[in-house]
């Protein structure tokens, strides 16, 4: 059984930063592509980043330059620095495994999310 624990979610100033962590057990975390998203109230479901199992990134346009996804596969753990927080950015942030089989099907697991407001 595949869990995803998200961790380091809070209450943070305009321009502050904030360092979530997400850790993978039951499974091998080098087997994933794995990405961070977020849901702000009312809105729906949106991609922030994803690193691949090799190491590549990518990032939603609205957070280039701010934010930093990384992978440390030895503890199982994926990271998301955000650094110059805005109102914007507060949304439930969460944790996605995604594990692409040799029949292309799509095996997703998820976490339970963490909260990230930012607010003076």
């Amino acid at each position: 059984q595949v869990q995803l624990v998200e961790s380091g979610g809070g209450l943070v100033q305009p321009g502050g930063s904030l360092r979530l962590s997400c850790a993978v057990s039951g499974s091998i975390l080098s087997i994933y592509n794995m990405g961070w998203y977020r849901q702000a109230p009312g809105k729906q479901r949106e991609l922030v980043a994803t690193i691949t199992s090799g190491g590549g990134t990518s990032y939603a346009d609205s957070v280039k330059g701010r934010f930093a996804i990384s992978r440390d596969n030895a503890k199982n753990t994926v990271y998301l620095q955000m650094n110059s927080l805005k109102p914007e950015d507060t949304a439930v942030y969460y944790c996605n495994a995604r594990r692409v089989l040799p029949s292309a099907s799509v095996i997703d697991y998820w976490g339970q999310g963490t909260q990230v407001t930012v607010s003076s």
